[in-house]
């Protein structure tokens, strides 16, 4: 059986019977598994599984990207959907108190908007882990991504309150799901705080696949500089990706970009959109 991957929540919409949020959540089946790549901010991922008529009952693993309202913020509207546990992957940095503050505004709130418990209680487990997890032969989560280029940074208004102070948070627990494919590496990618290059090369790293076919998700492109642009779309290039389908934070600008580079191979993977590989 192939690869299916279908896009359940997303700030776009490929119909106008789906609902459109800011946020993200992918629906990968493949190896006999139904994973789900974040839940989106709140009840989209859900309601579009509906409308598409996808039966979200035998999920059995959920992998968070990292802890941000708009990507954990729809599991427990998840949760009600799924028969019996649901195993959710997750680095344990999704806990801590994130925040995001500009320069003269007050600061907002950012985290999960949930309580363990309340996630607990409607069945789900936490496998908190810093570590790549092997989900099947050809399916792992990247576990912690290591800083590597030089023009990759993290957002520096993106904070962790700790003892009622806040600090840059240095978005350990952003994580991708990496496929292996005949054709070569399919990333899944939530957000890429850690920079999508570096995403990349521990992809690479971690299956020990050097070919590239496919690159899917949030890229955060949304505030690159045409110099960070330049240095990521060579390497992209270089890669030899073939088809890029970006979503979320990667903004309408760098998109546009992209699809020129790309042509054929750049798609907008916004909400129910769905490929095989």
């Amino acid at each position: 059986m192939p690869t299916q991957i279908t896009t359940l929540s997303e700030n776009t919409a490929s119909a106008t019977h789906l609902l459109a949020e800011w946020g993200l959540s992918i629906l990968i089946k493949a190896d006999g598994h139904k994973i789900l790549l974040d839940t989106g901010q709140t009840f989209s991922a859900a309601y579009n599984a509906i409308a598409l008529g996808i039966d979200l009952a035998q999920i059995d693993k959920i992998v968070f990207s990292h802890g941000h309202f708009d990507h954990t913020g729809g599991l427990l509207h998840i949760l009600k959907m799924v028969k019996g546990k649901a195993e959710i992957i997750a680095h344990p940095d999704i806990w801590a108190a994130k925040y995001r503050k500009l320069p003269e505004e007050k600061e907002r709130y950012i985290g999960v908007p949930f309580l363990k418990e309340a996630a607990e209680t409607l069945g789900a487990t936490f496998n908190l882990t810093r570590q790549p997890v092997w989900i099947s032969e050809n399916i792992v989560t990247s576990g912690e991504i290591p800083m590597i280029t030089q023009y990759e940074k993290i957002d520096p208004e993106l904070y962790v309150k700790e003892k009622g102070e806040l600090k840059p948070d240095p978005l350990r627990d952003d994580q991708a799901i990496f496929i292996k494919s005949p054709k070569g590496l399919a990333i899944i990618s939530g957000c890429a705080h850690r920079g999508i290059i570096n995403t990349i090369k521990h992809a690479q790293k971690v299956t020990g696949v050097e070919q590239v076919y496919a690159i899917i998700g949030g890229t955060h492109l949304i505030r690159a500089s045409p110099q960070q642009l330049d240095s990521i779309i060579a390497k992209l290039l270089s890669c030899g990706v073939r088809r890029l389908g970006v979503s979320h934070c990667t903004g309408l600008p760098a998109s546009a970009i992209l699809a020129q580079t790309f042509g054929e191979a750049f798609f907008f993977n916004n909400a129910g959109t769905s490929i095989s590989l």
